[in-house]
Order: C-alpha cells, then structure tokens, then sequence
C-alpha cells in the first residue's frame, strides 16, 4: 500500500501555509513539482509536508528564501559537517541583533518625540515638527 497522497488543501491544514504560498515554493523550487491526478490536481505527499514544515518554521525564524534554499541543500547531504548550519545561523542571528538595534534606536526616538510632545494642536506638536522637514512647517 502506497504513502497517503493530499490535496493541496490538505497540505495547507496541515502546514499552515495557505495554498498560493505552496505553489510559489513550488515555483521557486523549493518544493519539487507535486504528482498530478488524471484531472491534473496537485497531490503531495508526507516527504513535501516535512519539508513544507522545515520552510515554514525557517520562515517563522526569519531566515531568508535564499537561505533556506541553502539549508535545504545542507538537509540532502546529511552526511557534511553542521559547522555550515552554525554558520548560517550565526550569520542569520548577526542580521537579527542588528535589526533589534535598529529597532532600539527607533523607539527611542519616538519615546522621545512623545516625551516632547505637550498634546496642544497640531500647529504646536513636536511629533509632527520632528517629522516635518525643515523649510515645510
């Protein structure tokens, strides 16, 4: 008896990635292009659920498309080294420390604008006066 095939919709309980999103995986090749039923509907099967998972939770970590093509890459030499592994994920976790700074660095700025700001009118506002460039206002 062979592996249960599912339907694209199946495939997207199941994942929790929407239907649109599989087949743009598909076209990007990410995903392998899936069996065809004799009517020509997509069928999958549990080997493109995991690695629909393994995308999706990559994704939900923010790594990038093209980083996860690499990953994948990785995940069908199972017998290299995870020293290039650690060393996208570092590199990834690099990228996310600098945006958190960045992100630090605008709150701060807008703590201080509201910090500025004495809720008169507009025409008084020092948000709207931050924002505003110099010769606007």
């Amino acid at each position: 008896m062979g592996e249960e095939l599912l339907s694209i919709g199946q495939v997207a309980a199941r994942t929790g990635c929407k239907a649109p999103t599989i087949r743009y995986y598909e076209e990007l090749g990410l995903l392998g292009a899936p069996a065809r039923t004799a009517g020509g509907h997509r069928t999958y099967s549990g080997h493109d659920v995991r690695r629909l998972n393994f995308i999706r939770r990559s994704r939900d970590l923010g790594f990038s498309l093209d980083t996860i093509r690499d990953l994948l890459d990785l995940v069908a030499n199972p017998e290299r080294s995870c020293a290039d592994v650690d060393q996208l994920a570092t590199e990834h976790l690099g990228q996310i420390a600098e945006k958190l700074r960045l992100l630090s660095a605008m709150q701060g700025a807008l703590q201080d604008m509201l910090d500025q700001c004495s809720h008169t009118t507009i025409h008084e506002c020092r948000i709207i006066e931050a924002l505003s460039p110099e010769s606007g206002r």
